[in-house]
């Protein structure tokens, strides 16, 4: 071995271009302890950079700078959780370093940490075998808990045995507050055990906690979307709850999911993943996870109130809807009034024969305008008699609002968190709405008729929240108002089993080539679109489909779709920093929900 034989440390530095992607090669001084996952300081050009070390090896150091320190106690990854990032930095098309940056903590990790010390009780586990596969260590296949709420309670029980062998356990919830107050009832059973992990939390005491979950034992952390590139002391299980939910796919680049980022540290990892969730994604399905769900009714009782005949210029609320209200407030029993969120259009219906309004072209509900929202196809009068007079079958939370307080005292009416009795709210709010005696659905069918390929499943993952809203027991329901009660998504609704009709748009998606049957990619730019549409089309090529451009809002957009876009994601790597070099600005949306 020669004198300029030494370690070498591969460092990817902190800076968001995919120029940096492969690193650079630095020597490691005799003394410093440096290791897969190190955050240390290198010299680059005249300056010092933070950079992230991918692996170390022994070579010929005779030509390389050294790495100036190494800074924190704790590497920030290994290299299992670096072919996860790795991963992921390809099929969201992102520089590799943004990836990396997701597993380190806000602040260095430093300090000691202190082992738990409350006891684990022996708890029954609703799901035996994922339970006994996690606190032994083993590989399973991902198992879906098809479940009506009560998470608190099913996380408990799946977690008991895997903490008590000293395993760690990772529950990702979809919001700040639902993760806290799951945090909450955890806490209540496994004391100190618990790790509570959010944006909400000061970067100090994040910090803390990542530390403490990295280096600790038979601990449950319970954290927003984040925490599911963090290493967290390799935890033996995972526990999503509703996966399905947008709040568990981030909205700006990387674009990352958090299904398929935990479904890939498993494969890796040999961890086990359990899905909690009232209504499942096609996608987790597809991707073979076994299906638990209960034998009676999976959410309370749903009836359906037809508008189809309402005379034109009806209210918000129907009559049947209007006095089941009444009843139940006269009984003293809560109610909750969900309206479409923000985003979604009423539906509308021909004011002469009083069927819905469609697009002729893709069956999609338009708005008052005169395209559609979708497929950009003409609208003319009724597909079905001619008319040319529409009306709205729903409302925005103001009107239905004033409308109920008309026939009720307003004392009786208010937000989410009001205390009130009947409580006014859209899908933001669902988290928050305390258990009701009665729920009503205002308008099903601007959520059915979205003018997305999503549109049924994300419609009856939001119904079915709304009916999980309201307490079991006797003379407890969910009326939906729609004016197509033989729909096929609001027949599973009142069935209370979600799986046989998700089989079925799963075979609807596998015959359109859509997600998860194929792929898509979403390309947003602006700016000069020139190079874009140049370079874009050289990818056809390679025999995916790519439609577009598509302009407004100041953006211009593209999507790509194919059976499988791996070639493609790596090419696009060249391509979007050659753009953003360029002074375009560029999003890429991995596996778009909106279509």
């Amino acid at each position: 071995m020669s004198d300029s034989t030494g370690r070498i440390a591969q460092v990817v530095p902190d800076l968001a271009t995919f120029a940096v992607d492969d690193g650079f090669a630095y020597e490691i001084p005799d003394g410093l302890d440096v290791t897969v996952g190190s955050i240390v300081r290198v010299p680059l050009g005249a300056r010092r950079v933070r950079g992230y070390v991918v692996s170390v090896r022994t070579g010929d150091t005779e030509r390389l700078k050294p790495v100036i320190s190494v800074s924190g106690d704790e590497p920030v990854f290994d290299e299992l959780l670096l072919r996860t990032l790795s991963w992921a930095a390809v099929h969201y098309v992102a520089p590799l370093s943004i990836l990396l940056a997701r597993a380190a903590p806000p602040n260095l990790p430093r300090g000691a940490t202190r082992p738990p010390a409350s006891k684990v009780p022996g708890l029954i586990s609703p799901l035996p075998n994922v339970s006994r596969a996690a606190a032994e260590g083993k590989h399973l296949r991902p198992t879906y808990l098809v479940a009506g709420g009560g998470y608190g309670r099913i996380v408990a029980g799946v977690a008991a045995a895997p903490l008590a062998a000293g395993q760690n356990v990772a529950v990702v919830a979809p919001t700040v507050d639902e993760a806290a107050a799951l945090a909450t009832e955890l806490g209540e059973v496994y004391g100190d055990r618990v790790l509570s992990v959010s944006s909400a939390v000061a970067a100090r005491t994040a910090t803390k906690r990542w530390l403490a979950a990295q280096r600790g034992s038979g601990v449950l952390v319970v954290g927003t979307p984040e925490v599911a590139l963090w290493p967290l002391g390799r935890p033996s299980l995972w526990i999503i709850v509703e996966e399905g939910r947008r709040a568990m796919k981030a909205k700006q680049t990387p674009t990352l999911q958090v299904r398929e980022l935990v479904r890939r540290r498993s494969m890796i990892e040999r961890s086990v993943v359990a899905f909690l969730g009232a209504v499942p994604t096609i996608d987790v399905l597809a991707r073979g996870a076994a299906t638990v769900e209960p034998p009676g009714r999976v959410w309370p009782l749903v009836e359906l109130v037809d508008r189809g005949e309402d005379p034109p210029g009806a209210k918000s609320l129907a009559a049947r809807t209007a006095q089941a209200i009444r009843a139940t407030v006269k009984r003293g029993g809560q109610v909750f009034v969900f309206v479409s969120r923000r985003g979604y259009a009423p539906a509308f219906r021909c004011v002469k024969c009083r069927e819905l309004r469609r697009c002729p072209e893709c069956g999609s509900g338009p708005d008052r305008g005169d395209v559609c929202r979708r497929c950009g196809a003409a609208l003319g009068p009724c597909i079905n008699c001619g008319g040319r007079r529409f009306e709205p079958l729903g409302a925005g939370i103001g009107r239905v609002a004033e409308e109920l307080q008309r026939l009720f005292d307003e004392t009786f009416v208010g937000p989410a968190g009001s205390g009130k009795q009947i409580i006014v709210g859209s899908e933001r709010d669902l988290p928050y709405i305390p258990e009701s005696a009665l729920a009503v659905a205002v308008d099903a069918d601007s959520l059915l008729m979205s003018p997305t390929y999503r549109a049924e499943e994300d419609a009856v993952r939001i119904l079915a929240r709304v009916v999980t809203t309201v307490a079991r027991g006797r003379g407890r329901r969910c009326l939906v108002q729609t004016a197509q009660p033989g729909h096929r998504a609001l027949e599973m609704l009142t069935s209370g089993h979600p799986l046989k009709y998700l089989s079925m748009l799963a075979e609807e998606r596998e015959r359109d080539q859509l997600p998860p049957a194929a792929e898509l990619l979403a390309i947003e730019v602006s700016g000069e679109i020139d190079a874009t549409a140049t370079d874009l089309e050289k990818l056809e090529e390679t025999g995916i489909q790519i439609h577009g451009p598509e302009s407004g809002g100041g953006r211009t957009r593209w999507f790509l779709q194919g059976r499988s876009l791996g070639d493609v994601r790596v090419r696009l790597r060249s391509m979007v920093q050659r753009w953003r070099d360029s002074g375009v600005k560029v999003r890429v949306d991995a596996d778009p929900i909106d279509l």
